[in-house]
């Protein structure tokens, strides 16, 4: 009992301490509020009025508290997003965006090769700005609206891709006058020496004279099986473009996969030179464009391919592809590179048709707005290199297909038909293969089989 009796007047002391504790610190507590009210009241004019300044002054007052923590966080970060966003958009919606646009399904990145605007320029809506170069065609950045270019956001030879923001452009001009004073300050803002100072640099140039003036040290002697190598400063080094880098690229895979062979021939070319000649101006008359030599081999390879279709497949790992339909590529040399635009269902053409594809996709090539989709497939590839004046050469596949033709130039050489030596208008023809795909057999009978139709015509009416 007594022992009872102890512990029950322990615990009402300890409770009586524990309150008067409690009360102490809530005495200090209102002591620190009243303190931080006064420390506010004396800088308040620091603090904007409204809503920001209640919620300071509730955090200040109650420390630790979760609701004035939100309320001042809520604050702040909406003044902070305020200062980002305004140069970028504004509520009546001024400023618009120009962004990289889909470069196709094979393209991931480009260069950015030139602005055709500069800030500050007037460009309406769908007006290019800026030129993307790629490792097959070259794309151009449009204006989403129309406005004044505000400030570009990436810089000539920067890689960029699909979506990536280019440019800032402002619907009015008065959005320019007000941004483009603020960027011209850092560059009038540079600190000017004080004339205190440049009496210090011209001291300090006349105590280096001396230095500079002292003999410079004998040459080495170089031995007699050094190379003499011409300075660095008659060279020049230049970046390789993505279009020609895509191009050394594929050329290369090309010799590593595939198994190349080259067979030649001549052909006569006095058969299709006269019915050129003959009716040149009728066909020009008809259909609006030049009768050329060009569409003659077309129509020849595409009746080889028919007669040897092993040559229009395509090995795919362990299988074999034979190509029901006949889309032949034509190599265009442009002064950015080589690109190879398709003539997609030659097979249903007449030499009318082949004409016109020719002459709009060699235009579009050297324009450089030829599309993805223009030069995407091909079964087959004809390379006329004759236009340059080549005699002879070995084409190089175009992966992944499997063969390819070259022309060259025509000159006249002396040949025995009938008995007699007579000077003929001559061509080389060269087909390179896929060896692995294609035997020797095939692609002897192929390029007999062109020769054939080219030297006479006739063949192709006849179908024989």
């Amino acid at each position: 009992m007594m022992l009872r009796a102890v512990i029950r007047r322990a615990s009402s002391r300890g409770s009586s301490a524990s309150s008067g504790l409690a009360k102490s610190m809530k005495s200090s507590r209102v002591a620190a509020s009243s303190q931080s009210f006064h420390s506010l009241s004396a800088t308040e004019t620091l603090v904007p009025r409204g809503s920001h300044a209640r919620s300071y002054f509730h955090h200040r007052s109650c420390p630790g508290c979760s609701e004035c923590s939100r309320t001042l966080l809520t604050s702040f970060q909406g003044t902070t997003l305020q200062k980002w966003v305004r140069p970028f958009s504004s509520d009546s919606g001024d400023v618009v965006e120009a962004v990289v646009p889909h470069m196709g399904e094979s393209i991931t990145d480009g260069t950015l090769a030139n602005f055709l605007k500069q800030p500050g320029d007037r460009v309406e809506a769908d007006e290019a700005i800026a030129q993307i170069e790629t490792d097959k065609v070259t794309i151009d950045i449009a204006s989403p609206a129309s406005g004044v270019i505000q400030e570009f956001l990436v810089k000539e030879g920067d890689t960029v891709e699909p979506g990536n923001k280019v440019a800032i452009i402002s619907k009015s001009a008065d959005a320019v006058s007000h941004v483009a004073p603020s960027e011209k300050i850092p560059e009038k803002a540079a600190p000017k020496p004080s004339p205190a100072e440049e009496p210090k640099v011209e001291s300090t140039k006349v105590a280096e004279k001396p230095k500079a003036s002292s003999p410079p040290p004998p040459p080495t002697k170089q031995s007699a099986k050094e190379p003499q190598l011409p300075p660095k400063d008659r060279e020049r080094r230049v970046p390789m473009t993505r279009l020609r880098k895509r191009v050394a690229t594929r050329l290369k895979d090309s010799q590593n996969t595939f198994a190349l062979l080259t067979t030649f021939n001549e052909i006569d070319m006095a058969n299709l030179m006269k019915l050129r000649s003959q009716y040149k101006d009728a066909f020009f008359e008809k259909h609006g464009v030049k009768l050329g030599l060009m569409s003659g081999f077309i129509k020849a390879a595409v009746s080889a391919l028919q007669a040897q279709p092993v040559v229009n497949a395509v090995i795919d790992g362990d299988d074999i592809i034979y190509r029901d339909y006949i889309d032949i590529s034509i190599a265009v040399g442009t002064s950015k590179g080589l690109v190879v635009p398709v003539i997609r269902g030659a097979d249903q053409m007449n030499f009318a048709d082949i004409e016109k594809t020719i002459n709009s996709l060699a235009k579009k090539a050297n324009e450089g707005t030829i599309s993805i989709d223009e030069m995407a497939g091909g079964s087959f590839t004809v390379s006329n290199g004759g236009v340059y004046g080549s005699l002879i050469s070995t084409p190089i596949i175009n992966p992944p297909q499997s063969a390819i033709l070259g022309m060259h130039s025509i000159v006249q050489r002396p040949m025995v038909v009938g008995g007699s030596v007579v000077p003929r208008p001559m061509m080389y023809v060269a087909l390179t293969y896929d060896h692995r795909l294609i035997d020797g057999r095939e692609a002897v009978y192929f390029l007999r089989r062109i020769k054939d139709v080219v030297e006479d015509p006739q063949r192709l009416l006849l179908d024989i």
